[in-house]
């Protein structure tokens, strides 16, 4: 009887699993797609018109920073564009966000010798006084060394030079460093640049917002040469002498708005696929990589699927998600806003275009096995790989408030985007158009299979 009772719960078990993962046959799924993959690459490789209208964009209305004349107009730009390409349902969603502005600035070495140094201020930084700030210079490595010579900071600069490793580890001394340098009595504080290549090129990105119990100091962005430059000739037991001079502040927030548009379901339109990036940038470059690549590419996959008449079963949702370099606004009014609509997955792109590589996904067992399935088919059109696990911090906000599958996109950049990521260097001659139309072909694909998929 035992052994009945094991056979029958065996073959069940067996059925049940054969039922769920015969919907995910990989090799059907290549038979039954294999063709429409190929009309969407064909059709993204017709001409460059993606690559052009984003460089027109980053041309003519320049840097995206929220609270900017270049972000509102790049802003209707698309959305103009969105309607001209036929989405359907293309609207603008209001989002409050904050204004930053970097105004002039300055750093430069008093001592040993006079010289400019490559210098950005950092977003949300405070300003220095008037007459800026000249102080010597503390040179430290870590958190840790800092902590260790905690008596010797106050009243000086100091400078966190550890060597890029990975954007995680190098991008902890901008996140942090000011509030850790005021704690010992700092007068100002500074980063090497997060990036895994100098060539005197400074790069900025956020702070942590500053907390009511310290005194708020200003904190910048040096290049690695010249943070290495610094730290040498302190090493040789020489004094450091730096003036810093900022005169940037934070303004009352602004209105701005996430750029929407649909591809609608024909057969279940309740549920919803939504994918995008974020349409704002830093002040400095043009933005062309992080992230008006992302916008263009997620919403040019969407008019490829319309131009070619691939009607998705689920509803397709482009949004252009506004101020997730300085606040999050833009994620976090989107998840707020449509919290009680049914989406199945949410897909975020924001690793610049180069060679097309990975789909990340975080979800159930299930869920990973239908974006698996998918892989075999693509293969033939590029290293296309799927893995286990996904990012994206504007399309997270909604993803783990409703636990929803979160997807994203890894090209194979080989850490090249963060050469340029908010730098000045970050600029429409830094994208090859074959990589782009590969990438709006690839999202494209991925979200029409996945849509069509149980």
């Amino acid at each position: 009887m035992k052994f009945f009772i094991y056979l029958v719960t065996t073959i069940l078990v067996v059925l049940t699993s054969n039922t769920i993962y015969a919907q995910y046959d990989s090799l059907q799924i290549y038979k039954n797609y294999r063709n429409i993959v190929e009309k969407i690459f064909n059709a993204a490789h017709r001409d460059s018109s993606a690559w052009q209208q984003l460089a027109y964009m980053c041309d003519t209305y320049g840097p995206r920073l929220c609270g900017s004349e270049g972000l509102e107009k790049s802003l209707n730009y698309m959305f103009e564009q969105m309607k001209n390409d036929g989405l359907q349902n293309v609207r603008k969603d209001e989002v409050m966000v904050p204004k930053w502005v970097r105004g002039d600035e300055y750093c430069g070495m008093i001592s040993p010798r006079k010289t400019k140094l490559h210098f950005l201020s950092l977003g949300g930084s405070v300003s220095t006084p008037k007459d800026g700030i000249t102080s010597e210079v503390i040179v430290v490595k870590s958190f840790d060394e800092l902590d260790r010579r905690k008596n010797e900071i106050k009243g000086k600069i100091v400078l966190y030079n550890e060597p890029y490793i990975n954007y995680g580890q190098a991008v902890a001394y901008r996140w942090a460093g000011a509030v850790n340098a005021a704690k010992y009595g700092a007068v100002a504080s500074l980063c090497r640049s997060v990036s895994p290549i100098g060539m005197q090129s400074p790069h900025t990105g956020s702070i942590m917002p500053y907390p009511d119990t310290l005194t708020k100091i200003p904190h910048g962005a040096l290049s690695h040469e010249d943070a290495d430059m610094i730290e040498r000739i302190v090493s040789r037991g020489e004094k450091v002498i730096l003036k810093i001079y900022m005169e940037a502040q934070t303004l009352p927030d602004v209105m701005s708005f996430n750029v929407i548009g649909e591809l609608k379901g024909t057969e279940k339109p309740q549920e919803i696929i939504t994918i995008g990036g974020h349409s704002d940038s830093w002040d400095v470059g043009s933005g062309a990589q992080d992230d008006a690549s992302a916008c263009f590419a997620t919403w040019k996959a969407l008019k490829i699927l319309n131009d070619l008449g691939l009607k998705p079963k689920r509803t397709i949702r482009v949004v252009l998600w506004v101020n997730e370099e300085n606040g999050l606004r833009g994620g976090k009014d989107y998840a707020e806003r449509y919290k009680n609509e049914n989406h199945i997955l949410l897909f975020e792109f924001d690793s610049g275009i180069f060679p097309i590589g990975e789909f990340g996904i975080n979800g159930s067992d299930s869920v990973f096995s239908k974006a698996k399935s998918i892989e075999k088919v693509l293969r033939d059109f590029g290293n296309i790989r799927i893995k286990k696990g996904a990012w994206g911090i504007d399309a997270q906000q909604l993803a783990e408030l409703k636990k929803i599958p979160l997807m994203n996109f890894n090209t194979d950049d080989e850490e090249k985007y963060f050469w340029f990521h908010h730098s000045a260097t970050d600029t429409p001659d830094k994208i090859n158009p074959k990589d782009m139309n590969d990438c709006i072909a690839a999202i494209a694909a991925m979200m029409y299979i996945y849509s069509d998929l149980p």
